[in-house]
Order: structure tokens, then sequence, then C-alpha cells
């Protein structure tokens, strides 16, 4: 379960949203208030607001969110209970609060405001309510068993680990079976094995590097491994002399049909590599370096 929170300003704006039918929205809970309709539960937040003119943003809202799994199995009862532990853990049970479930979504979360200006006129510390809210929603899911942030960070690093695993082997394969000549052919290559490679320009309209799609995950290839970044990558190609010789001369190549300027580091990279050729085609023809 993850938990969000902030100072706001528009608090008839923000309760509207919250009750917004279109989100299929269900009111699960309210503390210290009499109103249902967005406008009266407004009303009464003013009333005591007024105590205090100086703070601008007298309101805060709260965006509770279960798994999607946990969410499937949560009842109206069971979301105001957690929202009554959340604002309990955030020290706000003494405060005006009103809570509504989103249930347009596959993801059902719960909007949570709660009056920043307590009854004694007071403003709410609102210092690091962000992390403040995170660790709330990180105890109240371990005292009712739901799936907390960090065993969804660990679920999600274990599959990372693997999809990347996948895509270097893959990567490996592509590298070893098949005349990589050109990052296009690479591309294609990896497209026939179900990964989707992806070049980064910057706005200078160079290549920068590429990242790779494979089974709804998008990562960097120095976030795979240090043999995909773009220059190993460009080491291992087999490229050929003079349009190596052109690219190092012209600082830009042709990749999927548009022509794209050259990184320092990926020019540097061709460059060696145009010598590199040069050495070995005079070392097999017999002549003196």
């Amino acid at each position: 379960m993850i938990g969000k929170g902030k100072s706001i300003s528009h608090t008839g704006a923000a309760i509207s949203y919250g009750c917004n039918k279109e989100k299929e929205a269900e009111m699960v809970y309210s503390q210290h208030i009499c109103g249902i309709d967005p406008s009266e539960i407004t009303e009464e937040f003013k009333i005591v607001q007024s105590q205090n003119h100086r703070c601008e943003r007298n309101t805060l809202s709260f965006a509770i969110s279960p798994t999607i799994e946990d969410g499937r199995e949560l009842s109206v009862e069971s979301l105001g209970e957690i929202t009554e532990k959340f604002l309990m853990e955030m020290n706000l049970r003494e405060h005006q609060a009103v809570a509504y479930v989103h249930r347009d979504k596959e993801h059902t979360h719960v909007h949570v405001y709660a009056n920043r200006i307590g009854f004694d006129g007071k403003a709410y510390n609102d210092s690091f309510i962000g992390k403040q809210s995170q660790l709330a929603a990180e105890r109240v899911a371990q005292e009712m068993g739901l799936t907390t942030v960090r065993e969804v960070q660990q679920e999600r690093l274990a599959e990372l680990k693997i999809v990347r695993e996948q895509i270097r082997e893959i990567h490996e394969k592509v590298m070893q079976k098949e005349r990589i000549k050109d990052f296009d052919r690479y591309i294609d290559a990896m497209q026939q094995r179900e990964v989707t490679v992806i070049p980064s320009i910057n706005k200078q309209n160079q290549l920068q590097g590429f990242r790779f799609e494979y089974q709804g995950h998008n990562l960097k290839g120095s976030e795979m491994h240090r043999s995909m970044s773009m220059g190993n990558i460009s080491r291992r190609i087999e490229w050929n002399r003079d349009i190596a010789k052109q690219m190092a001369r012209e600082n830009s190549m042709k990749l999927l049909g548009k022509s794209v300027g050259l990184s320092p580091n990926l020019a540097a990279t061709i460059a060696k590599k145009v010598i590199k050729i040069a050495i070995q085609k005079s070392i097999g023809l017999g002549m003196e370096i």
C-alpha cells in the first residue's frame, strides 16, 4: 500500500473531485463533519479555517493506494478502517476529514481530505508530509496484513532482475549469431526476438544511447549491463570500413532512415574502430605498419 500527501489551497475543487460519481466515488469515512454534499463539507472546513487567515494551503490531500490484488478484496468498511488508522498515524484524528474510494480503474484508491486547521485555529505542521504519508501507509498495511511498499519494491526488483537477464541473453545471442554490421541491423534482430530497441536522441539530434522494451518494461542499456551500453554495442559491430570512415569524418550516421549526429563518446569509439579496421586490413595484406 502506498500513501501520498500534500497541502493544497483549492479545498472545494478537491473534495468535489473526490466525490466525482464518474470515478464511481463512494464516501468511505468522515469525521467531525455533518454534511454529505461536497459544498456542505467545504463550508464546514471553511468555518474552522476562518480562524487562521495566515495559512493559505489550509487543506491536506492524501491518496491511499492498496495494491491491485488487495484493492479487489477491500470492502467499504475495510477502506474506512484503513482511512481511520491512517489519520491516527498522521495525528489527524482531531481534525475534520472525509474520504472517498475511486473504483473507476483497476487500481482501487482512496482520496482523503483533512482540514489542516485544527479546532484550536492552529495549522498542522506539513513538513515532510509526503514522506510521513508513506510511512503511515506502511504501518497501516503491516497492521492490517496488506502488502507494503517495501514488499512491492522487492517483488519489482526480483521481476526486473529476471527481465534484465532475459534481455541480455537475447542481446548476446544476436551479437554472437548474427552478422551485425550497423545499428539498424541490431535493432531489427532484437525486434525479431520481441525486444524493441529505442534510440535516445537529444535536442542536438545526437544519438545518446538505447532503451530496451520487453514484456512491459522499458530500461536503459546502462541499467541492463555495461556490455549493453551504446559504446560497447558499437565496439562489437562489424562495421563496413568505408561507412565507418564516413561516419567518423562527418560525425553522423543513418539510423532508421534518418541522419543523426554522434555523441562525442560514440564518435571516439567509431574513430578507434576505423583505425582498428585499417590495421587489421594492413596486417591481412602483409603490409608494414
